[in-house]
């Protein structure tokens, strides 16, 4: 086996991105994120993707300025999943804290399902701590393509930042 070194940059997300991003979610999802970049404009959210070379996207999330006053909360972060456990999601989060750092939010909150131990794992890893519990709804579509309303539950976690704590 040989290893391949691929350059990743991190870009802001546009809705042309979509088009190729089946993998991050189901059609519902990617309606919601084309939902959310309308609010880019206004300052009250901003998407970050993670391209290849070729442009790309392979990873991407969301930021969120409007939940908490002093905080950006991160939110559908997604990364391809033949490429997960590459460091994609490290590089998303850490490019993530900076713009909210240039903010001049002085920390970052994010909600992870509790059946994903692996993104909490990466979460505390790169310095989060659970706050707190919470219920997450959204809809999204079941497999005969009829939406169905998804509940879960999460861990809330959060994070001081300082310009050493960033990626």
């Amino acid at each position: 086996m040989a290893d391949i070194t691929v350059p990743i940059a991190i870009r802001d997300l546009v809705v042309s991105d979509l088009d190729g991003m089946g993998w991050s979610g189901s059609p519902s999802h990617l309606s919601s994120v084309r939902a959310e970049l309308g609010r880019v404009a206004s300052g009250a959210v901003e998407y970050l993707a993670a391209c290849t070379a070729s442009d790309l996207p392979v990873g991407k999330l969301g930021i969120d300025y409007a939940l908490a006053v002093d905080a950006g909360t991160i939110y559908q972060a997604a990364v391809h999943p033949a490429l997960q456990s590459c460091g994609i999601g490290t590089l998303l989060v850490g490019a993530a804290e900076r713009r909210i750092l240039a903010r001049g939010r002085s920390w970052s909150e994010l909600a992870v399902e509790h059946d994903n131990p692996r993104a909490r794992a990466l979460y505390e890893r790169l310095g989060y701590r659970a706050y707190g519990d919470k219920r997450e709804e959204w809809d999204a579509e079941g497999a005969d393509g009829v939406t169905v309303r998804h509940a879960t539950m999460c861990t809330v976690m959060c994070k001081t930042l300082s310009t050493s704590s960033t990626r």
